[in-house]
């Protein structure tokens, strides 16, 4: 999952375009689908293009994180001295 329209931006296509080139191998998965997951059947993929996929899902959402860390501003509750 990359964004599922998160704050109205419009962005859903990485979830929708993954499922409908290849249905058989990824699928809406129930409860958390809604957010954005995408499921994978694993008799349809072998070890090779597992990890990849894994190692892909991790990049994005560590650089996700990475941004969003970086741009909170750490405001002291008193002055330092």
């Amino acid at each position: 999952m990359f964004d599922n329209n998160h704050h109205g931006l419009g962005h859903v296509a990485v979830q929708a375009a993954l499922i409908e080139e290849a249905p058989a191998t990824y699928f809406r998965p129930p409860y958390v689908g809604v957010a954005g997951w995408v499921g994978v059947e694993l008799s349809k993929v072998d070890d090779d293009q597992l990890g990849a996929l894994i190692r892909e899902a991790f990049r994005l959402m560590d650089a996700k994180t990475s941004n969003a860390s970086k741009s909170r501003t750490i405001r002291p509750s008193r002055p330092i001295a």
